[in-house]
């Protein structure tokens, strides 16, 4: 799975990049290429707690609940592609709300918060976690498992599916509007996932889906009439690039956290 994982991210990516500087969706405030190896490097951190926590635990979850027969899937009498499709969803309609947590529960929040303060977003942006959000995330994954009764197989195609969703809607890609706007019905798309990375807080707290966008309708937290070149990408209380280097970014979610306001004071409000 993990070969198989990095190789989908690694085409996405090289992909995406590409594209990104052809047809970009929003101009480019900083230095690109140090921007990506400050993200790079993070997700390289990310990637050994991915390989030593995240991919053993969830694994061996998944594995005894199939032994055990643990989960929705064992009981609700579909099989085949039907069972397969449901598991897809609800995994992905639970995220909905493990992203929204993310962004409620101020601990939660001190981890997530390393994802949100790149100043610019793209393909790289999709790569930026803290390492300790893909641990802690790594306990919901493996309840989602439980509860929805993922087999290992259904949860590689979830997680490469997951990982080319989270690569292509942080790209910085300039789709055609009206192709878009008809993707934008069923799935999630870079304008849309661009404005919850704006730094108006009514903003970011909208757009949580991650593959179906429809869960935001469902909850009301959808927002898509927001004009690409009206937003600010990023955290309003984290301004300078050189508070959120490489280092810097490891230890963010052990400092104390800034109230959601510019440098000078200032609230953005819609």
């Amino acid at each position: 799975m993990i070969d198989l994982r990095f190789g989908l991210l690694a085409g996405m990516f090289i992909f995406c990049i590409t594209l990104e500087k052809f047809w970009p969706l929003r101009n480019v405030t900083q230095k690109k290429f140090s921007r990506v190896l400050v993200n790079l490097a993070l997700a390289g951190v990310g990637a050994l707690s991915l390989r030593f926590v995240f991919f053993p635990l969830v694994f061996l979850v998944s594995q005894w609940g199939e032994t055990k027969q643990i989960g929705l899937s064992h009981y609700w009498g579909f099989t085949g592609p039907i069972s397969f499709f449901l598991i897809i969803l609800f995994l992905d309609y639970s995220l909905y709300f493990w992203h929204w947590l993310n962004h409620k529960v101020r601990f939660l929040w001190r981890f997530h918060n390393v994802h949100h303060v790149d100043l610019d977003m793209d393909v790289s942006t999709a790569s930026r976690f803290h390492f300790g959000e893909l641990i802690i995330s790594s306990l919901f994954r493996s309840v989602q498992v439980l509860v929805f009764g993922v087999a290992p197989e259904t949860l590689i195609v979830y997680e490469v599916l997951t990982t080319l969703s989270t690569q292509f809607h942080h790209s910085n890609i300039s789709l055609p509007m009206g192709f878009e706007k008809q993707l934008n019905k069923i799935f999630v798309t870079p304008r849309m996932h661009g404005i919850h990375h704006s730094i108006v807080r009514e903003e970011t707290d909208s757009n949580y889906s991650t593959i179906f966008c429809f869960w935001d309708r469902l909850h009301a937290s959808l927002k898509i009439n927001v004009p690409q070149e009206e937003i600010t990408i990023g955290v309003a209380s984290y301004r300078d690039q050189k508070e959120i280097t490489f280092l810097k970014s490891l230890l963010l979610p052990f400092k104390k956290q800034r109230a959601w306001k510019l440098p000078d004071g200032t609230v953005l409000v819609i």
